[in-house]
């Protein structure tokens, strides 16, 4: 595998959880990255933990396509360079079914697992695409360029304790496998990671009651841990140019379902 000495990332939702996680992870294997979240305080922690020379910040909703575009300028304005490695993360997990969810909770998820999703892939996705447009065959894969899509085993398996949520990452997967097909014969590796159960922020915020969470631990345990994801991220993003791994499903060994 290559390091990741002369890449420039951006990863969203990286204030904590399977965000920082890669953060922390490419930054160690060498890139220099730009850091989204809505917490700019923890970003500028987490810059300064990993090094201020390396790690650039923007806070704010990654759904807003104001703060995307400030996001990759960020990228050009203080490494140099667009970004060859766009992580989209950020996402928000919800509690229920259809029939028992929130439903005042809906437009915002929609809006920030799957709407955010898009504009992160579109704009990053152009701006790829404009610096190989001259290129042809395989003098496409002159740069390593990667969008990497966080998912879920939700997104895939149906879950009727959260199958609104789940709704949006089968979304979010279809979308991400049709990007991969319109941008992989243009140099571009778009690549979907779909993680079974990680402790993290995400049960809490998502609504799940603390005893069902200790229960389902207890019982498929021990979960992924947002380094496991870091892990797969990275390895992802080493591969040589001309080699892609596309979807990587990641469970927890005694996760049965989903």
């Amino acid at each position: 595998m290559q390091t990741l000495s002369d890449r420039i990332g951006v990863i969203t939702g990286a204030s904590a959880g399977i965000g920082y996680a890669i953060a922390k992870q490419y930054v160690a294997a060498g890139a220099r990255v730009v850091i989204n979240g809505r917490r700019g305080e923890k970003l500028e922690a987490i810059a300064k933990e990993l090094g201020s020379d390396k790690v650039a910040c923007v806070a704010g909703d990654c759904a807003d396509v104001g703060v995307i575009s400030a996001i990759l300028e960020m990228a050009e304005k203080r490494f140099g360079r667009s970004a060859d490695l766009v992580v989209v993360n950020a996402g928000r997990g919800l509690n229920g079914s259809v029939m028992t969810s929130d439903t005042g909770q809906w437009e915002e998820m929609v809006r920030t697992n799957l709407l955010g999703a898009a504009h992160l892939i579109r704009m990053a996705g152009t701006k790829m695409m404009a610096e190989s447009a001259a290129l042809t065959g395989p003098a496409v894969l002159t740069r390593s360029r990667d969008i990497i899509v966080l998912g879920s085993t939700v997104g895939r398996h149906v879950s009727p304790f959260s199958s609104m949520y789940g709704s949006t990452k089968f979304a979010v997967h279809g979308l991400t496998e049709g990007a991969r097909r319109e941008l992989g014969p243009k140099g571009i590796r778009v690549s979907l990671i779909e993680p079974g159960f990680v402790v993290s922020e995400f049960q809490g915020v998502a609504g799940y009651a603390e005893k069902w969470v200790e229960e389902t631990f207890a019982r498929i345990g021990p979960p992924l841990t947002p380094d496991d994801i870091g892990r797969v991220a990275t390895f992802i993003a080493s591969q040589p140019k001309g080699v892609h791994v596309a979807d990587v499903l990641i469970r927890p060994t005694r996760q049965d379902y989903p």
